[in-house]
């Protein structure tokens, strides 16, 4: 295989690593494999500087071995998805433009959340997420989808899109073809999405449609099969020739960049393999595979790509086409202007940018029947359920200070309120329901923060349980747990549970602000 054709054949890969640092291992994969690119997650985040100053050193050291910059990636939707929350402007999530009612808000959110990531050398957003949650038991979309029909999520999805690239980066909807209604997380099970061909053409595809007329830059796949498209029921869109070609690229016209959602979730990595997985996904039409997190599982993806081209089973006309739909995606301002940056960046947080968050954020919080606020007089016990454990879809957002919880403790401490905090799981064990049970019964009052209740059969059996006199529900990410307590003295969502989307449900709770 000529050097160039190795060279041709890493750019079909982007990995992530670990640390705030450029480490020996993510070094190897630019010098020796030529990547295509890296995506960040919240293990790579510090400060802005930090990022800004490890992007910089990732293109320095990429530019010592090829005239094409690095894709850097990472998955900052807003909301419940973001990476970086330090230092820069706190963006709601995607449903919450919805009950806003603004698309110019969203815009202009979009391009300051996706200039403030150009900023620190980032140029390419893993969003906006154009899936269509119309089923309210999807454990891995909820509130991450702009809305629950095709019109909602048409309208702020392609706002947000226009949002990001005004600020000269990169975008990638996802998950195509739709992973809105599933009731299983790709992450570790394959879900079916059994509808017909024109189910698919008016709903799921709507989206993918109206952004690719729109100019959508790049596309992630879904690791979900379509047996109205691919009739073999064990194979996801991901490695999917009659999805990612036939449909993708010769029905629907799409001649960007595709990306696949990262191979080492359970449908490829516990079936086909990561390693075939990688080839597989390539055949069926994707530009790119990511391989996020461990260096064994990349470098057997990069040497499975190389094998392939070898031996002829990818066709270097293939690879010829992928490598240049990559590289078009590389000429956008962002990518090529990343020697120009300043370091540190300085133009992060400005007032104006968080003057228009909290206004949205305001905005969005929805009150559901009759309300009444909390008697500052009283003492408070507030149950937050609260994710202790990463997964794939939730990542534990402790910060460095108390502040940066997802929890209402610190603002209700701060109003002068007599609280007490019982912590749970969203997953919470019968014992520890019956423990808090048994406390809200001689609380004064209540404040529940629930996290996805209607997934939770433990949570449901605590609301069950609570006085509905004495009882306030906040919905601390899915908007549906409202419907589990239609009688408690006030039910409040924000679509999310950090700090930002918390504050001004804090206002409603204090009596601070009017429903």
């Amino acid at each position: 295989m000529s050097e160039a054709l190795r060279r041709a054949v890493g750019q079909l890969l982007m990995v992530g690593f670990e640390g705030y640092e450029v480490n020996a291992h993510i070094e190897q994969m630019i010098r020796r494999y030529h990547i295509g690119g890296v995506i960040l997650f919240r293990r790579n985040i510090d400060t802005p500087a930090q990022v800004a100053a490890m992007c910089r050193r990732l293109q320095e050291i990429n530019a010592e071995v090829s005239d094409q910059p690095l894709l850097i990636g990472i998955d900052q939707e807003g909301g419940m998805v973001m990476r970086i929350e330090e230092g820069v402007t706190p963006l709601p999530s995607a449903m919450a433009y919805q009950a806003v009612g603004s698309v110019d808000d969203c815009v202009a959110l979009s391009r300051i959340g996706a200039d403030e990531l150009r900023q620190m050398g980032i140029n390419l957003n893993l969003a906006p997420d154009l899936d269509i949650n119309n089923n309210p038991l999807n454990p891995v979309i909820g509130v991450r989808a702009f809305g629950e029909d095709v019109a909602t999520v048409n309208r702020y999805g392609l706002a947000a899109m226009r949002g990001m690239q005004d600020a000269g980066i990169g975008v990638m909807a996802k998950h195509f073809p739709g992973h809105g209604d599933t009731a299983a997380d790709s992450h570790y099970a394959l879900p079916v999405v059994p509808h017909d061909k024109a189910r698919l053409d008016a709903v799921e595809l709507a989206p993918f449609k109206a952004a690719i007329a729109a100019g959508v830059d790049s596309m992630m796949t879904a690791h979900v099969v379509f047996p109205a498209i691919e009739p073999d029921t064990s194979v996801p869109a991901t490695l999917s020739r009659a999805v990612l070609t036939g449909l993708l690229r010769d029905e629907l016209g799409f001649d960007g960049l595709v990306l696949t959602d990262c191979l080492e979730m359970a449908p490829i990595a516990e079936g086909i393999g990561i390693a075939e997985g990688a080839v597989l996904s390539v055949l069926a039409g994707a530009d790119m595979v990511l391989v996020s997190h461990l260096p064994h599982r990349q470098t057997a993806a990069a040497e499975a790509l190389y094998a392939a081209a070898r031996q002829g089973r990818l066709d270097a006309d293939q690879i010829v086409t992928a490598t240049r739909r990559i590289h078009a995606l590389k000429q956008k301002p962002a990518m090529q202007d990343w020697r120009s940056l300043p370091l540190p960046p300085a133009g992060l947080r400005t007032p104006d940018a968080l003057a228009l968050a909290a206004r949205v954020q305001a905005d969005a919080v929805q009150l559901v029947g009759a309300f009444r606020p909390l008697d500052t007089g009283k003492s408070v016990l507030l149950i937050t359920l609260e994710v202790h454990t990463h997964t794939e879809i939730d990542e534990v957002a402790l910060g460095k200070n108390k502040e940066e919880r997802g929890s209402l403790l610190p603002g209700l401490l701060d109003a002068g309120l007599s609280v007490s905090e019982a912590v749970l799981e969203p997953n919470a064990r019968n014992e520890d329901v019956a423990r808090i049970a048994a406390l809200a019964k001689q609380a004064e009052q209540i404040v529940l923060q629930s996290y996805n209740a209607v997934l939770f059969s433990s949570q449901q059996a605590l609301l069950a349980a609570l006085p509905v006199d004495r009882t306030w529900l906040v919905a601390g990410r899915l908007p549906y747990d409202l419907d589990l307590a239609p009688r408690v003295q006030g039910r409040l969502a924000a679509f999310g549970n950090r700090p930002a989307a918390l504050a001004p449900v804090l206002e409603h709770l204090l009596g601070k602000r009017e429903g």
